[in-house]
């Protein structure tokens, strides 16, 4: 979905606090005769079985919301068992969505709605609810099995433990099965339908527009004529339900976020999405084919069904059988002169490292992207982790130094793409990129840019001799190099003139044969790593608005967003803070030395034990504190809000 945004600057400073606007009647404009209460921002929690559809419910709820123009960032979060057993915790399926009328950075601390499902959504998620949200409860499911199934001796709606919320009993399954009497449904057919009754509901308390969700049902159900009637049915009857009932008094408008975004055409889209995409955008700059040799591993698998999407665009994927062979046909298509994609996550990275050796070895471009989770090992497939940049910074035998980027945020994902393949043709190395859980399954706007605006990655195959022998015979060297960037030439197979041995055994300098001679094995060592370390990347600026800051906030990845939460709001109560984000992990920006010795204090809160932090220690001989959290999800901008000031005081 795209919306256009006119605006000559983002607004500065968004907040992540709540705040109630003027209250109005709907009467004469068409509506009930409710009151409508404007607010700038709002936190929903959708929770339910892993069967409710509540990803789904999420999603489209969040896609009507960008189309109405709202800033956004959405945390889903999902069992890794393909169906857990109904109706417990390990079931429990949830998608939080935070929109407002201006510029935000995380999907929220808490919510201030919970839509439950049945008990097992209830008590999984009532810790994070604050008092004094709302919580909308389907009491159908709220039996004396249910609830015993989840440890509730006696029904929280009626023992007086949700007394301090405003509980809204709502017998959400009744209600879509009564809505869809008229269609030749079985009641559990029916049921299924009851995400789109909540949906309906949701999107008449937030005035979500409703044509985008009516277009894709319609769509997706073109096949089944009946489903799809009767899930429209359900989603008109929700909606109609919020409109009628007395329980919901108030209905709430939050603006477009006018202000928060530069001009442009605008769309929702996910980490993982804004990736392929710039894997093709990459692929289009370069003038080459894009090729990707995979392996599917969650949360890694959706560029790869994107990608097989887009061979009108010259992008081939292949399956492969496992991770080894996925990267090996990756590393074929790049000798045979594509731009090559490998996808996994952190235990592929694992498989993949021999490879990555050869292709430092053979000097070739190669994206390697990492989406990481939870490990070690198998670990928490669908939770989030930063704890692969040791991995990838040295998860390979021998000296094999690997360029890594890393985004920041979903949208910042197609850029961090585009980096990525700009560094892997130009330097002839393999690329890491590192996002992760969070960024790969939340989602944000996206302004799409213009071509111009994209970075021209052509590059020249060798196409001749290249050095001159001593007797004046003109040969082709591979492993000759470009004075500037220390890259050898990229040779397709096939051009006459350039056939050239290849391998993983070490190689001549220049000639490129079998070497294994001592003096040449650590010249061709230390010409790779000058290689990499030789990249050109931005300097790095610190945010600090007051000049007069001694505590530095260093972070990398996803951690952006709470991290930029956290200051604003240390900021907001009068601290004086910098920040700065790491892009680049290697080599990192020739600036940094220079910019960390100015504070007397550097933090760096990281999603792993402080791997960043023992770098940093390591290269700069920074005190630097780290802060750590291993938990399978981000940080709260609260919590680090909390931290930072106690690094303030320290």
């Amino acid at each position: 979905m795209t919306s256009q945004v006119s605006s000559p600057a983002e607004q500065a400073g968004g907040t992540d606090s709540a705040v109630v606007g003027e209250q109005r009647t709907a009467a004469g404009e068409g509506g009930s005769g409710k009151d409508v209460r404007r607010l700038d921002r709002v936190i929903i929690r959708f929770a339910g079985d892993s069967g409710d559809g509540m990803q789904l419910t999420g999603d489209r709820f969040t896609s009507e919301t960008a189309t109405f123009g709202n800033d956004l960032s959405t945390l889903p979060n999902f069992p890794a068992e393909i169906r857990a057993p109904a109706g417990t915790l390990p079931g429990v399926s949830s998608f939080q969505l935070h929109f407002a009328d201006h510029d935000i950075l995380t999907p929220g601390d808490a919510p201030d709605v919970l839509v439950a499902m049945n008990p097992a959504a209830l008590k999984a998620n009532i810790a994070d609810v604050p008092r004094g949200a709302e919580i909308i409860v389907n009491t159908d499911e709220f039996t004396k099995r249910a609830m015993a199934k989840v440890g509730y001796a006696a029904s929280p709606l009626e023992d007086g433990s949700l007394d301090g919320y405003s509980v809204h009993p709502v017998p959400l399954t009744t209600l879509t099965v009564e809505a869809l009497k008229e269609f030749e449904l079985s009641r559990k057919e029916a049921e299924r339908s009851k995400n789109m009754f909540a949906l309906g509901l949701l999107s008449w308390m937030y005035h979500r527009p409703t044509e985008g969700t009516e277009r894709f049902l319609k769509q997706k159900f073109a096949k089944k004529p009946e489903i799809m009637k009767a899930n429209l049915a359900a989603f008109h009857a929700g909606w109609n339900f919020g409109e009628t009932t007395e329980d919901f008094a108030v209905s709430y408008e939050i603006a477009p976020a006018a202000s928060a975004f530069p001009t442009g055409t605008y769309r929702n889209i996910s980490g993982n999405l804004a990736l392929a995409y710039g894997l093709i955008a990459a692929s289009q700059q370069a003038d080459l084919p894009l090729y990707l040799g995979s392996y599917p591993i969650t949360p890694a698998s959706d560029i790869l069904h994107e990608l097989s999407r887009h061979k009108n665009f010259g992008v081939r994927t292949f399956q492969a059988e496992d991770e080894i062979a996925g990267i090996g046909a990756a590393l074929g298509a790049a000798f045979g002169g594509a731009l090559a994609v490998t996808t996994t996550s952190g235990p592929g990275v694992a498989l993949k490292s021999e490879t990555i050796g050869l292709a430092v070895s053979l000097e070739l471009p190669l994206l390697v992207v990492d989406i990481q989770r939870g490990g070690p090992s198998t670990g928490l497939p669908t939770k989030t982790e930063q704890a692969d940049l040791l991995q990838a910074m040295y998860g390979r035998n021998g000296e094999a130094p690997v360029p890594v980027v890393a985004p920041r945020t979903p949208a910042d994902c197609f850029d961090a793409a585009l980096e990525a393949a700009r560094i892997a043709v130009t330097y002839r190395t393999p690329v890491f990129l590192l996002s992760d859980g969070y960024l790969a399954n939340g989602s944000e706007p996206w302004r799409i840019p213009e071509l111009d605006e994209l970075p021209d990655l052509r590059t020249q195959f060798a196409s001749g001799p290249n050095h001159t022998l001593d007797d004046g015979t003109e040969v082709f060297w591979p492993y000759k190099r470009d004075a500037e960037t220390l890259a050898r030439p990229w040779a397709v197979p096939g051009t006459p003139g350039l056939e050239h041995r290849i391998g993983g055994i070490e190689k001549q300098d220049g000639s490129g044969n079998i070497s294994y001679d001592p003096a040449n094995h650590d010249f061709m060592v230390r010409t790779r790593q000058a290689k990499v370390d030789g990249i050109k990347v931005p300097d790095i600026e610190a945010d600090d608005p007051s000049g007069t800051a001694t505590t530095l906030v260093l972070g990398w990845g996803s951690t952006y967003g709470p991290i930029t939460a956290a200051v604003r709001r240390l900021r907001g109560a009068g601290e004086r803070i910098a920040q700065a984000h790491l892009r680049h992990l290697n080599p990192f920006p020739r600036n940094l030395g220079e910019v960390l010795r100015r504070y007397d204090k550097v933090v760096i809160p990281e999603m792993n034990l402080g791997q960043l932090a023992t770098l940093i220690r390591a290269r700069y001989l920074v005190d630097a504190h780290s802060y750590n959290q291993v938990n399978g999800m981000p940080f709260k901008a609260e919590q680090l809000a909390t931290a930072l000031k106690e690094a303030i005081d320290g």
